[in-house]
């Protein structure tokens, strides 16, 4: 039984990331991401379902160090306190070419063979691996390693930025809907298999 790549990502209406580079990386994340108690008890509910993660260095690097001070924060709500437990527990692989070290129950894959790597981890593991980053998702898309998107659509129109995916020159990749849910800031959840891909 292999495991299945799940390529998490908050989106715009217009199916944006980022309306600037790198701005997931200031602190409280970008103003048009609206993240309330009510979506992120969903998140920590989804992360916690999650076997492993797999991020790319700026993905974890906007999560450390903030998510592991988050666990004994008392200034903090309780439900961002618990996200920060379940971060610095689970199992992370850190894909990077430049980071030698790591904590928080963190190992770190690199070089010109890191998608190998992934093939072989997913091959080897079981459960849902949660993917963070969109350098990486995309190279896993083109190694047709992705199993699920579980996208969260924010109620807004960035107008340009960058798209969940660096490039897509391939044959279009079919979806099958497997779940929905709306949120009470307006944030709607969509969960879709690739079509093929392991069940």
């Amino acid at each position: 039984m292999s495991a299945r790549f799940v390529y998490w990502m908050n989106v715009s209406l217009d199916l944006f990331i980022e309306r600037k580079a790198k701005e997931h990386t200031d602190l409280g994340g970008p103003e048009w991401v609206s993240i309330d108690e009510q979506l992120h008890r969903e998140f920590n509910a989804r992360a916690r379902a999650m076997s492993m993660l797999v991020e790319g260095r700026i993905v974890y690097e906007m999560m450390d160090p903030f998510w592991p001070d988050a666990r004994a924060d008392a200034s903090l709500p309780d439900y961002l306190r618990e996200y920060g437990e379940i971060w610095t527990d689970i199992p992370k692989v850190l894909v990077s070419r430049t980071r030698t070290t790591a904590e928080h129950n963190t190992t770190i894959i690199g070089g010109d063979d890191a998608i190998a790597q992934l093939a072989e981890l997913r091959e080897e593991s079981d459960g849902d691996i949660g993917v963070g980053g969109a350098a990486l998702a995309t190279q896993l898309l083109a190694a047709d390693l992705i199993d699920e998107f579980l996208l969260f659509t924010h109620p807004v129109l960035l107008g340009a930025g960058r798209p969940p995916f660096d490039s897509l020159d391939r044959e279009p990749v079919f979806l099958d809907l497997l779940e929905q849910k709306s949120f009470d800031n307006g944030v709607t959840m969509h969960r879709y298999a690739v079509r093929g891909a392991i069940s």
